[in-house]
């Protein structure tokens, strides 16, 4: 009789042990959904997982709880597609989680290390997010995770871009770490890359090619990175891209300031002085045959000087240039007539490279004339000059 007493006993432990299981019911402080195989658990402040769980389970949610340690806890859920781990005192990934997740959340822990057999087994996980953690290395393996589409390390310290990243991933958020450099054939792979946020990092330039296979790339972020713009050398590169890429860009480097190495070509000499009118265009040629009589470059600025100052009479300022048809060279034209002018006030020789001017003025002997050469061609209305190359017009006192 206390055989079968003990017998029955045991059964009925037994069954109180595997019936929530087989018939599917909800642990009494979670909630659930989709004939329990959907459960909610999250802010409960469970340090361990509660009783009553199903093992096939398709979604769990254990956030926002007191959880340290989840290793091989987890591994029996078979079918498991969804766990949310995030918002716990976790210091690493869970290990031997199932193969069957597709998503896995683990955001806002205490997680260092990103290990390569955290992932190396995922073949179907398609969505991790491990970011606001302390993440300081994260190791993937070449060629694993072959579905992952979406991969979220923002609000970490790292110092690289992870490298090995999977060929297929669409989506990569590196935002809000310390990352200065990208290494060699990083991103070289990453063919289907869509959305690549790098913002709020320490990126002062991005290294030749680094960007160049980036060849679906849609969306970019580079805004709040200590880009070295005067940096000639280095950020080429980066400004080149942003200017050629069909991506968006958000926040392009040195948009605000001018880039040095792109103002060295010197701008064209604009004319100025004498050589900006019409008629000391066309007299450059002519002007610039040295002459045997011309004065030094010294002390035709000189003269040009004393008499700006002294002898400008009113007759220059309102003169205008005349031309001699055979020498296109100009003659200051008197309103008393060209010979009353040539023989009173000035004789004016001009360069136009120079732009400046040498006076002889009339001295106070009455037998000093002034003479005025001419090369070639006369105007039309000096008849009072003789015909000739030479003509010498004086003025008595």
């Amino acid at each position: 009789m206390e055989y079968q007493i003990l017998n029955t006993s045991t059964c009925l432990l037994v069954l109180l042990v595997f019936i929530p299981t087989g018939l599917g019911i909800c642990p009494s402080s979670c909630k659930c959904s989709g004939n329990d195989r959907n459960v909610d658990c999250s802010g409960r402040n469970f340090t361990v997982l509660p009783q009553g769980l199903q093992d096939n389970l398709t979604y769990l949610n254990l956030s926002f709880n007191q959880f340290v340690d989840l290793d091989h806890q987890l591994t029996r859920f078979t079918n498991l597609r969804t766990l949310d781990i995030s918002n716990n005192w976790l210091k690493n990934v869970p290990a031997h989680l199932p193969k069957s997740l597709w998503e896995l959340y683990a955001k806002n822990n205490n997680i260092k290390v990103l290990q390569k057999l955290d992932t190396a087994y995922q073949w179907n996980l398609r969505v991790l997010d491990v970011s606001r953690n302390m993440v300081e290395r994260a190791v993937l393996i070449n060629n694993t995770l072959s579905s992952l589409k979406f991969l979220n390390l923002s609000s970490n310290k790292l110092w690289t871009v992870p490298t090995n990243m999977p060929y297929n991933i669409e989506t990569v958020d590196l935002s809000n770490n310390f990352l200065s450099q990208i290494l060699p054939g990083t991103l070289v792979r990453l063919q289907h890359l869509t959305s690549l946020y790098l913002h709020n990092n320490k990126f002062s330039y991005i290294p030749d090619k680094a960007f160049d296979q980036l060849s679906q790339l849609q969306v970019i972020t580079l805004y709040n990175n200590p880009w070295s713009c005067s940096d000639n050398q280095n950020i080429p590169y980066v400004l080149q891209w942003v200017q050629g890429t069909a991506a968006r860009v958000v926040g392009a480097p040195c948009a605000e300031q001018p880039w040095p190495w792109a103002s060295t070509v010197p701008a064209p000499a604009q004319p100025t002085g004498p050589d900006s009118s019409p008629t000391s265009k066309g007299t450059k040629a002519a002007d610039r045959e040295p002459s045997a009589a011309a004065p030094e470059p010294t002390r035709v600025t000189k003269t040009h000087k004393q008499f700006k100052a002294k002898d400008v009479p009113p007759l220059a300022t309102q003169s205008q240039p005349a031309l001699f048809p055979g020498t296109q060279r100009p003659l200051l034209r008197s309103p008393h007539g060209p010979q009353e002018a040539a023989a009173t006030r000035t004789i004016l020789l001009q360069d136009s490279t120079r732009g400046n001017a040498s006076l002889a003025p009339a001295t106070g002997s009455s037998t000093t004339p002034m003479t005025l050469s001419i090369t070639s061609g006369m105007p039309t209305n000096y008849s009072k000059v003789p015909q000739s190359t030479t003509a010498a017009v004086g003025k008595e006192e």
